[in-house]
């Protein structure tokens, strides 16, 4: 039985695509920002394509969390957190392409997944599945509330 991991899809899909409690979806902001932007750093905080590629990093650790993968370790993904940003390699399309497979190929891994799953502790750390999936969601929200504030700053 996968009641709540389905019930954690749902809210994921919801927060992503769909119609979120808070406003709007986080794919619809995101895809409405003009990439001309994206790299201006307003009043010396994070640049709208840092904020994107931070929530890369974590959703890309969840993936590997959730696959069992043991080739990407924690250190891995802290080298990756608030990376240096190489506007011909960090575009804000390409950014936004991988943000979405990322999720939904942890979409298609969970459709398999048993409940038992969500009690289980998350590799390279001390707490378990139902707890990052969940705070995943809570990152994507945070994150993209910090995108809005950025964007309007910009405009």
């Amino acid at each position: 039985m996968n009641k709540e991991i389905q019930s954690i899809i749902q809210n994921l899909e919801r927060v992503n695509s769909g119609q979120p409690w808070y406003g709007r979806p986080v794919y619809e902001m995101l895809g409405e920002i003009d990439p001309a932007i994206v790299y201006k750093k307003p009043n010396k905080q994070h640049s709208l394509i840092e904020l994107l590629y931070h929530m890369i990093t974590w959703a890309d650790f969840t993936l590997h969390r959730v696959k069992g993968d043991k080739e990407k370790d924690m250190a891995a993904f802290e080298e990756l957190d608030w990376r240096d940003i190489d506007p011909k390699t960090h575009t804000w399309q390409k950014g936004l392409t991988e943000f979405k497979n990322i999720h939904t190929e942890i979409i298609q891994l969970l459709q398999d997944k048993d409940d038992s799953m969500l009690k289980e502790i998350v590799d390279y750390r001390k707490y378990n599945f139902r707890f990052l999936l969940n705070g995943l969601i809570q990152h994507n929200i945070y994150h993209i509330g910090q995108i809005a504030y950025v964007k309007k700053l910009l405009e």
